[in-house]
């Protein structure tokens, strides 16, 4: 797992998301970046309802564009992600629960983001407003706004902006959009 920066390269992440099982020093709420020298603790990792998901990602970053399969499994307990190749073979596994972050790696690629990073965006875009409000820095905002989510910094600067999409009676993300970082993911949602 590499250095914070490369939250801008999180599909990336996605697409070939490696590194050792490690936890954080408190061994159980790991931290991620929201712009440089800015870290937020992530929420803790249980959600209801259930989200199970099949997700193509096709990431922006520096004019490259990459795509991959991702499964999406999170419950009351633990958050699992998955990444395939385009033939189907896991790439990595993430699993974040109770006690912390933990990865398994199939391929070893260098500079890639650390799990909290990529974690960072899924929980953005699906946790409720309710469980980030208490882990933003003084004066950050997150807020809804039709079929966009806004993160704010405390100047009131778009941070991260996620859009989604009304499908089969649920609010689903479709895109994300980091403006420090300068990255975009559209997400396709396969199946139901």
């Amino acid at each position: 797992m590499m250095s914070p920066f490369y939250r801008a390269a999180v599909f990336i992440g996605v697409l070939l998301l490696v590194g050792c099982s490690h936890s954080t020093p408190d061994a159980t709420r790991p931290q991620a970046w929201l712009q440089p020298g800015t870290q937020v603790t992530l929420p803790a990792p249980g959600i209801t309802p259930t989200l199970n998901s099949q997700q193509l990602l096709t990431g922006r970053f520096n004019g490259k564009t990459q795509s991959l399969l991702v499964m999406l499994n999170a419950n009351e307990h633990k958050i699992t992600l998955a990444g395939l190749s385009s033939v189907g073979i896991r790439l990595f596994l993430v699993t974040y629960d109770q006690t912390g972050i933990h990865t398994e790696q199939s391929i070893v690629v260098p500079q890639l983001p650390p799990a909290s990073q990529v974690l960072a965006d899924v929980m953005l875009s699906h946790w409720p407003i309710s469980a980030w409000q208490p882990q933003l820095p003084t004066g950050w905002t997150l807020k809804d706004k039709g079929d966009r989510r806004e993160l704010r910094n405390a100047r009131g600067t778009l941070v991260t902006e996620v859009v989604y999409l009304q499908r089969n009676g649920k609010r689903e993300p479709i895109s994300i959009e980091q403006h420090v970082f300068n990255y975009h993911i559209t997400i396709q949602h396969l199946g139901d």
